[in-house]
């Protein structure tokens, strides 16, 4: 699911245009330069019959569109946003948006403190 998550951004020129290739799982790595993506699997759960798991995985992922304004940040969680948010294909059954929040990081230095938009999505994966 990661693997294809993460290239399914990276085919999509509206995010593309934004961060180059910046999308990581787990954090931004230390001193990359913003804007760029940081996903984040929430949960994770498979669905089981009688039998065993049926081989569907439900799950939550957070993507973080870090910027250095405000805007930056809200036009790239608006790509994401708009490619995701209904998605069916590959080994995806459904993505759908669940949620999302804007934030500004800490620190005592306000250049060093980018803007986040959080994007909840729920996703339905067959592996």
């Amino acid at each position: 699911m990661e693997e294809e998550l993460r290239s399914l951004l990276l085919a999509t020129s509206a995010v593309t245009d934004i961060v180059g290739d910046k999308i990581n799982w787990g954090s931004m790595p230390q001193g990359q330069e913003y804007p760029g993506v940081a996903l984040h699997v929430i949960d994770e759960v498979s669905e089981n019959t009688m039998t065993g798991p049926d081989g569907l995985l439900q799950g939550r992922v957070q993507v973080d569109c870090y910027a250095v304004t405000y805007r930056q940040a809200k036009l790239l969680s608006r790509a994401i946003r708009t490619r995701l948010d209904g998605y069916r294909g590959g080994g995806f059954s459904g993505i759908f948006l669940a949620g999302a929040r804007d934030s500004r990081e800490g620190g005592t230095n306000e250049a060093d403190r980018p803007f986040r938009v959080s994007l909840d999505f729920l996703t339905n994966w067959r592996s």
